[in-house]
């Protein structure tokens, strides 16, 4: 069981990028979901004992993540959003100096743990193959595989579908899913596809807070009945928007079609009854509670991160707010 209890973390400025989050996670696949900007990476960092937080605990399986990282890091796989390889390397030999790396101990010797691990992720026959002919989906397989070495308890994966096409995406899925029939596995995503299909429970963060902790069926199932679709000219599309929390708008043969949430009364004419889906419950809980997205905090942080925390606050990818 992974343990996180009223974590925060404040940047200089300051800037709040955790706001007292508070959150169990089970054994098996747990979804983080959640926009660019809300916090997810700095979270998983310091999951990963890789960034020291402001405040707040984070316990795995009774262990002190905060107190003492490098005992969570024998339990701990991780594949953060951007991992770099040698292109010039070829698959094995790119494996093979991250396990030295990461000082892991295989009785074999690392050639053979190295092929096992290219064996689970289905990279074999490219073993050979330099990594700069890598496809996106066997970067991340690569990648998985230097995150299961030493088999971790607590598997780690940020953002691991972004720029996969279709049938990598599947490939990948069915990987992850794998992965978590015998441990702990942590999905940051803002793709909602990759909760759906893969997570049985979830937690969505925006502007730093959860601001819900549920399943995918129940989240779909508050909507129930609120959900409305129709098409509307371009002179109705302000209107529309003014007036309704808008969760879907596509142009379809010169006209929008637009989806709205009604949570009460009738819907707007021409409008109809619709299937709610979790990006619909995704957008309007992020919408209903991502007021203040990169508010300043109130005090001055009790604690300063290196240089590098400094630089994630302030990145493009993952800014700290």
């Amino acid at each position: 069981m992974l343990e996180i209890r009223d974590l925060v973390k404040i940047y200089a400025g300051p800037v709040a990028a955790l706001r007292g989050v508070t959150l169990e996670v089970p054994k098996g696949m747990f979804g983080l979901l959640g926009p660019n900007g809300a916090g997810k990476t700095t979270l998983m960092r310091i999951v990963a004992g890789l960034l020291e937080p402001t405040s707040g605990t984070v316990h795995f399986n009774g262990e002190d993540i905060v107190a003492d990282p490098r005992r969570i890091r024998r339990q701990l796989g991780y594949l953060p959003q951007d991992f770099g390889f040698y292109p010039h390397l070829t698959g094995e030999s790119m494996l093979r100096f991250l396990l030295v790396l990461k000082g892991v101990q295989a009785p074999g010797g690392l050639k053979h743990l190295a092929a096992e691990l290219l064996d689970r992720v289905n990279l074999s026959q490219a073993a050979r193959r330099k990594v700069k002919g890598y496809s996106g989906g066997m970067r991340q397989r690569l990648g998985i595989a230097q995150a299961l070495a030493g088999d971790p308890k607590l598997l780690i994966v940020d953002e691991p579908t972004a720029g996969l096409d279709p049938e990598e995406r599947l490939r990948f899925y069915r990987l992850l899913a794998e992965l978590a029939e015998d441990r702990t596995v942590l999905l940051s995503t803002h793709i909602v596809e990759d909760i759906s299909v893969l997570c049985p429970r979830m937690a969505i963060i925006s502007g730093g807070r959860f601001v819900a902790d549920t399943t995918p069926a129940e989240a779909r199932g508050l909507l129930a009945g609120k959900i409305f679709q129709g098409q509307v000219d371009r002179e109705r599309v302000a209107e529309i928007d003014r007036d309704y929390r808008v969760t879907q708008g596509v142009l379809i043969e010169g006209r929008h079609r637009v989806r709205i949430h009604v949570p009460d009364g009738p819907p707007p004419e021409g409008f109809e009854a619709a299937e709610p889906t979790l990006e619909d419950a995704y957008l309007l809980l992020a919408q209903a509670n991502g007021e203040g997205n990169g508010d300043q905090a109130g005090a001055p942080p009790a604690h300063e991160g290196s240089g590098d925390d400094h630089a994630e606050a302030g990145a493009s990818e993952e800014p700290a707010l």
